[in-house]
């Protein structure tokens, strides 16, 4: 009560509350920082796990700033070359020198924005989670997986099926990587209204997945609900559980194998805690095959509007490379190297409107 009036006094006299992100705009327009650490600031605070930060802090630090800044002053540098070459030829083979000089350059920048990109995939998960859903037959313990995982008793666990009738959400850090968990509702036939709905939400759930963690009963033989959801899930990126391994063992383990494929079986038991970790572990090595690097001299790409500007800039050498091959005057070539290094401004705000300034920085919360 006394804070909100001290609040309301200040603003009496003259005073104004701060717009979204507006501190950290201010920092970008009197160019204390550029635009791709201005978006690390939003990253920073919505960050879920130690990684997702390191990552955050290492583009606040500007080495994701200084790596677009060298190509583009080494695109500036061979496009001031062109044009030096254009206006005062001297020799008879300026132009085949011109061509060979721009097309060794398009091909260096490309590289460095090919390796680039393929840090997109992992740095994307870092920065917004993995969507993983958690499907399976009713009663086979799959709330039991997504509570032990959040360390905490989220769903209602019963050993009567079809207590989950809906889906539930829930982060949780697996080693770094932050997984957007889904416990859906058991996949199965079934007469009642409100279940139908439920598997219907589920079936939804899997397709909006990047990971499908499937869970079995090893206490039970393989059902036709099993095999038809080993067969409809060959195609997506999946582990199995074989739950209940405390029981004795009535599952087929040959004829799952075979259904299985090349996915990864990993054998639990939830209610003794058991298989737990591998399972982190097998999360962690089908999203980050080498491990995840976010030291301070390590470069990873998280944003969207990074990443499509990056495969835009991309294609504009790739039209470079083209028109050389196709004969094209250097002066048309030109443009195209052009339109990469503006690209490349884009990210870090050295070229900008001020429609995309106002839409980063409304998504801020209030001042910071």
């Amino acid at each position: 009560m006394a804070t909100n009036q001290i609040l309301q006094l200040i603003l009496s006299q003259g005073a104004r509350l701060a717009e979204p992100g507006e501190f950290t705009k201010r920092a970008f327009l009197n160019g204390r920082i550029d635009l791709s650490q201005a978006e690390a600031v939003m990253d920073l605070i919505r960050a879920k796990t130690d990684r997702s930060m390191k990552v955050a802090l290492n583009q606040l630090d500007g080495n994701l700033s200084r790596l677009i800044k060298h190509l583009r002053q080494d695109i500036l540098e061979v496009l001031a070359q062109v044009e030096v070459n254009i206006d005062y030829p001297e020799y008879d083979d300026v132009e085949t020198m011109t061509t060979k000089l721009l097309l060794e350059k398009a091909q260096e920048v490309q590289a460095s924005i090919t390796q680039l990109l393929k840090t997109a995939k992992q740095g994307k998960v870092l920065r917004d989670g993995l969507a993983t859903a958690i499907v399976g037959r009713p009663n086979v313990g799959k709330s039991s997986l997504l509570n032990e995982l959040l360390h905490e008793d989220k769903a209602i666990v019963t050993d009567v099926a079809g207590t989950t009738r809906d889906v539930i959400e829930e982060y949780v850090n697996v080693g770094g990587v932050p997984l957007k968990l889904v416990d859906t509702a058991g996949i199965h036939k079934t007469d009642d209204t409100v279940e139908k709905i439920g598997v219907e939400r589920s079936k939804k759930a899997i397709a909006a997945a990047d990971l499908v963690v499937l869970v079995l009963n090893a206490s039970e033989p393989l059902t036709s609900e099993d095999r038809q959801l080993l067969t409809d899930m060959a195609d997506e990126k999946r582990i199995i559980i074989l739950n209940k391994t405390d029981l004795p063992l009535q599952l087929d383990l040959g004829e799952l194998q075979q259904l299985a494929g090349d996915t990864k079986i990993i054998q639990t038991s939830i209610l003794q805690n058991k298989g737990v970790d591998q399972l982190e572990a097998e999360i962690s090595h089908l999203f980050f095959d080498v491990g995840i690097e976010t030291g301070r001299g390590n470069v990873m790409v998280t944003n969207a509007r990074h990443i499509g500007l990056l495969n835009q800039a991309s294609q504009a050498l790739d039209d470079v490379m083209n028109g050389i091959a196709a004969g094209m005057p250097v002066d048309l070539v030109q443009i195209d190297m052009t339109r990469c290094w503006n690209l490349l401004g884009e990210i870090t705000g050295d070229s900008y409107q001020d429609e995309l300034l106002d839409q980063l920085f409304s998504q801020f919360c209030v001042g910071k």
